[in-house]
């Protein structure tokens, strides 16, 4: 931990996050452009903007529960902090951006352990909203979908009751006292809990709205129907893709299960458009975000330099 807190390493850090991020764009390219080449600009700019939207929704989420667990960051110190460590994303093991909120809190006098319970707590959210739209989605699905991922049916209930604030709480104090670690001082709150749902739910809805404009840029029929099907399908992917820890933001995982999803809707060749593309989507709007939150904490530490002692 002493390490992280050294400029080098985090400068090293986020060079390699950002290069990471950028190779997975370039390595598919020519598949990118050809994806591309029918696609109505209004579209993929509607899809685009959908995508920045999500991923500030995103961040909507975890900073009301950091605040109903103890501390209020004002807005843009909440977007620096979080859109950098959201950039630790597309390193591969699942925890880099959880390490970096906590190192980058902590420069705003956040306790580490509130910054890793708060992000850890988020995630949990997003994988029990993501898993519920995932389960109405089911029954939309194909037959090869439903049961090559009904195991999700089966371990919501099990996320469920981990969410619930007594249990939560209880789970984080012992994760605490096993690590030697003190307490938290603020419990997560039912109140927290909700408002960070109706954040994630949002930013779910938004997240779809994202696939189904490519989509329908590809190919599917734009209705209610196949909006819900974009929905819970990407609420899916991205479940999966996190709970498969080794490889960086769900990569190939996300886009298959995806794939999985709007099968029955397109055609092979526009499915694998579609996969790839809000991909790219995606990855442009964390790579933006965290690149203004660099620029950001970059002036920000300038004028700190300026100012008379």
């Amino acid at each position: 931990m002493g390490a992280l807190r050294s400029t080098p390493v985090r400068v090293g850090f986020l060079m390699l996050v950002v290069v990471l991020a950028i190779y997975a764009v370039v390595s598919q390219w020519n598949d990118i452009v050809t994806a591309m080449a029918g696609m109505s600009p209004l579209l993929l700019l509607g899809s685009l903007l959908a995508g920045f939207a999500y991923v500030l929704l995103t961040m909507f989420a975890w900073r009301v529960l950091l605040a109903d667990m103890g501390t209020t960051l004002p807005l843009a110190a909440a977007f620096r902090v979080f859109f950098i460590s959201q950039l630790g994303k597309y390193m591969p093991g699942g925890v880099w951006n959880i390490l970096a909120a906590a190192e980058l809190g902590a420069d705003h006098d956040i306790p580490r352990r509130r910054s890793v319970s708060v992000m850890a707590v988020t995630v949990i959210v997003s994988i029990v909203t993501g898993a519920a739209l995932a389960v109405v989605t089911m029954p939309f699905a194909s037959e090869r979908l439903r049961e090559s991922y009904g195991w999700v049916s089966w371990t919501l209930p099990v996320f469920v009751v981990m969410l619930l604030p007594p249990v939560l709480n209880r789970l984080l104090a012992l994760v605490f006292r096993l690590t030697g670690r003190p307490p938290l001082e603020h419990p997560v709150s039912w109140s927290g809990i909700g408002a960070c749902t109706a954040w994630t739910l949002v930013a779910w809805a938004v997240a779809g709205v994202q696939v189904w404009l490519l989509a329908i840029g590809i190919g599917m029929t734009g209705s209610p129907a196949t909006l819900a099907l974009c929905i819970g399908g990407y609420a899916m992917a991205w479940t999966v893709g996190f709970l498969i820890v080794f490889v960086p933001a769900g990569a190939g995982v996300r886009e298959g299960v995806l794939g999985l999803v709007l099968a029955g809707s397109l055609t092979t060749g526009g499915v694998v458009a579609v996969v790839l593309l809000s991909r790219v989507v995606l990855t442009v709007a964390d790579l933006s975000m965290g690149g203004a939150g660099i620029l950001a904490a970059r002036q920000g530490h300038s004028r700190e330099r300026t100012l008379p002692e």
